[in-house]
């Protein structure tokens, strides 16, 4: 496709309805010789697939895999690209990655991670219902409103809330439980609250999941004073999950922690090592690859390919 400033930016909107993720890379300051200039874009998928144009291949590949970890951090990145022998240096909110395929200049790009507001599903109409759809967009919560029977919970939602006064409660909260929601909570009274947990058809595991009566004891009366509490609760969830989820190397969990953002990736992806010139190359399916001895071999640039290519016994690693 076109990589004008007006498609990549039709691109992002595009993105951006489906809900999924993406980087917005932007070229910030380029040093002759480099073949970006400043203002040049890209958008990074999460597949590690770049859209758009802020330099060359060396260059790509340093771009892709500190994309991806900012998809998993969700915080933005000034990245520095410099020739020299392969090495990195960060500090806070940047990285500097030296490239020994580069031929000279360097070239600095900011990475933006673009992330869909998390996905809450409110079943019900109720006045407390309509107010979590109210406060919840003012906290960048997309809040969806529900009734049980046509609830659709899905695994990569933030939460599930049912608010519905006693109406089909019970197949949403466990259709929620089974998914993996990682925040679920029932507006009710303690005593109605305990009776819906015990008709659940879930083990007791899944049913302790469910946080009832929802929201933090503030002394909420009002529908409004109800949704605040509800959503400070959902907000200090998503906050610890946070601070206590796994390293970015380590595998991603088959199930979201409780709640943990599930609307992000929960894992960078594994590194791989070009054999040619020792550069760090995320090990994905975008990425410069061949096939040698059944094993994948992960390159970043095409010369580094070719020249494996040519002679693999001199660059091979034991597989």
């Amino acid at each position: 496709m076109s990589t004008t400033a007006e498609s990549l930016a039709a691109r992002a909107d595009e993105l951006a309805g489906r809900r999924e993720p993406f980087v917005h890379a932007t070229v910030v300051r380029a040093q002759r010789p480099t073949s970006a200039h400043a203002g040049d874009t890209a958008l990074v998928l999460s597949t590690g697939e770049i859209q758009g144009f802020v330099g060359g291949s060396c260059v790509e590949e340093s771009v892709r895999e500190y994309s991806l970890k900012a998809l998993v951090s969700q915080e933005p990145l000034l990245l520095r690209v410099v020739p020299g022998v392969p090495s990195r240096t960060a500090e806070e909110g940047a990285v500097e990655v030296s490239n020994s395929c580069l031929s000279g200049g360097a070239i600095e790009i900011f990475l933006q991670p673009r992330l869909p507001a998390p996905r809450v599903l409110v079943v019900g109409t109720t006045p407390v219902a309509q107010a979590l759809a109210t406060l919840g967009s003012g906290v960048g919560l997309a809040v969806e409103l529900t009734d049980g029977e046509a609830a659709d919970p899905r695994s990569d939602d933030a939460a599930l809330i049912v608010a519905s006064h006693g109406k089909a409660e019970e197949g949403a909260l466990e259709a929620a439980l089974r998914t993996g929601v990682p925040y679920v909570a029932l507006v009710a009274s303690e005593t109605r609250g305990a009776a819906v947990l015990d008709s659940l058809d879930v083990d007791d595991v899944l049913r302790s999941r469910v946080y009832t009566p929802a929201g933090l004891q503030l002394g909420a009366r009002t529908p409004g004073e109800i949704a605040l509490s509800i959503l400070a609760q959902l907000i200090g969830e998503r906050s610890k999950a946070r601070r206590a989820a796994p390293a970015a190397a380590a595998p991603a969990p088959t199930t979201a922690p409780a709640g943990a953002r599930a609307d992000a990736p929960q894992a960078a992806p594994a590194s791989a090592i070009d054999p040619v010139c020792g550069m760090s190359v995320p090990a994905v399916e975008s990425s410069l690859h061949i096939q040698y001895n059944g094993a994948t071999v992960y390159f970043c640039s095409p010369g580094c390919r070719a020249a494996f290519r040519k002679d693999p016994v001199r660059y091979a690693v034991p597989v």
